[in-house]
Formats: structure tokens, C-alpha cells, sequence
């Protein structure tokens, strides 16, 4: 303090700012959502909230001016999705601390169904996520492929095995290589990052998995329960 006056961190605001835009259900709401890693329509956002398509218009230019949603345009079609992976890192961080209590019954059959099948398996932005993300995580780890002590990392040995996958890897960016992600259901770290994302493509684009429903969840199918054995000795009973 000096003179009676004391000095504000700069960085107040801005933080004020965010928690704010936060700070409200339907945001809460499109931001969960779009932790799928794909674009949505302002009218599937209003559905999924449960609110009028205007009362969501309104919430997402708010979300777009502040820098956590991006607009995109396709033909005569307009899309928002999240800002980056650090938004997302954000978003499902803060999510992972207020996860649901396994204790409160579900409301419906459907929910149940819908909550059992993110657990599985689901997106988490751009990586795997739920037991799967885990499971994962875990074979990578006990083959010597990603280290967890000091953090997460590949090893060399982890290297050679995206390559010798066919899965590459985008290093030029500077978004680390691999960094542990917090999962929400498991209460377990799971990979994310560069090599997270990656490998969550090539699961999604060879077949390995496939999208459920209109929410994040992702099913393993008979070839990924193959491949994943053959890779990573993961056995299918766990991926279901």
C-alpha cells in the first residue's frame, strides 16, 4: 500500500470478466456442449439448453465477444464453437469440480442411458475421455509410452509408437505434446494435448469409435476393440 492506495493485479478484471460469462446456466449449458469439439447451430443450442432461440442468439454473442466461442459460416448456415483448446481445457477443468453426485438418482430412464454412455466413453473437446479415455491413458502408461510421474509426456519409446500407428503427431504448434486432463467421471487424469487429439481422430476417422446420440458420447466398435488389443493389449470388456 502506498499513500492509502493499493495496487490492483491487472489481471482482475479481466478475470472478473470471464467468471462472469461463466456465471450463468444457458452459457454454462452451450459450453458443456460444444466441449464435443464441433460446431452447433444458435437453434441446436436452444434446444439443448431448453430455452427460446433468441434468449440463446443473445447469450452467445455475449460468449463470442468475450473470447470463448468462435463464429464460423457455411453457405447460408452460421456455427459457433469453442475458441481453442485452452478454452476447452478451461471449461472441462471447472466442470471436473463440480461433477454430479453419484448418489442423486437420475430423473428419467433416458438421462440414466445418456449419463452410463458418457461414462463409457465420450469427447472431451478433441481427446478420449470417460472409462475409455482412461483406459487408454492406463495401457500407454504400463507399456513405458507416456510417463505420469513429473507430468504427463511421451517417451521416446511413446514416439515411435504413434508413428509405427500411422497416427502423427503436429508438432509445430504451441500446444504441448501430451498434458493430463482431469476426467470428470473417473476422477482420474487422461490424455490430452497434442497427442491426445490425435489419437482421438485417427480412433473416429479408421472406425475405432463412433458418436452416440447428439451428446459427446463415443461407442467402441468391433474393430477398435480389435485394434486397441492389438496396440495397447486392452482388453474389450473394458471398453464396454
Amino acid at each position: 500500500m502506498l499513500g492509502g492506495m493499493t495496487t490492483r493485479d491487472p489481471r482482475t478484471a479481466g478475470l472478473a470478466r470471464l467468471a462472469g460469462l461463466i456465471a450463468d446456466e444457458t452459457r454454462a449449458a452451450c459450453l458443456l456442449a460444444l466441449l464435443d469439439g464441433r460446431a452447433w447451430t444458435a437453434g441446436e443450442l436452444a434446444r439443448h439448453a431448453g430455452v427460446a432461440a433468441s434468449t440463446v442468439s443473445e447469450h452467445l454473442g455475449k460468449l463470442v465477444a468475450g473470447g470463448l466461442l468462435a463464429k464460423e459460416r457455411q453457405g447460408r448456415h452460421r456455427y459457433v464453437r469453442l475458441a481453442g483448446a485452452l478454452v476447452a481445457q478451461l471449461v472441462e477443468d471447472l466442470a471436473a469440480q463440480v461433477a454430479p453426485d453419484a448418489a442423486v438418482s437420475p430423473r428419467s430412464l433416458r438421462v440414466a442411458s445418456a449419463g452410463s454412455a458418457m461414462a463409457r466413453g465420450r469427447t472431451c473437446y478433441d481427446h478420449l475421455a470417460g472409462r475409455l479415455g482412461i483406459a487408454v491413458t492406463d495401457a500407454l502408461t504400463a507399456r513405458g509410452l507416456l510417463r505420469q510421474d513429473t507430468g504427463f509426456a511421451l517417451t521416446d519409446a511413446g514416439l515411435a509408437w504413434f508413428a509405427a500407428a500411422g497416427i502423427g503427431l503436429d508438432r509445430r504448434g504451441r500446444r504441448p505434446l501430451a498434458r493430463a486432463c482431469l476426467d470428470w467421471t473417473e476422477r482420474r487424469p487422461h490424455l490430452a494435448g497434442v497427442a491426445g487429439e490425435a489419437l482421438c481422430r485417427h480412433a473416429l476417422d479408421t472406425g475405432w469409435c463412433v458418436r452416440v446420440g447428439s451428446q459427446r458420447a463415443v461407442k467402441v466398435t468391433a474393430a477398435g476393440e480389435r485394434a486397441l488389443a492389438d496396440l495397447l493389449g486392452i482388453e474389450a470388456a473394458a471398453l464396454r
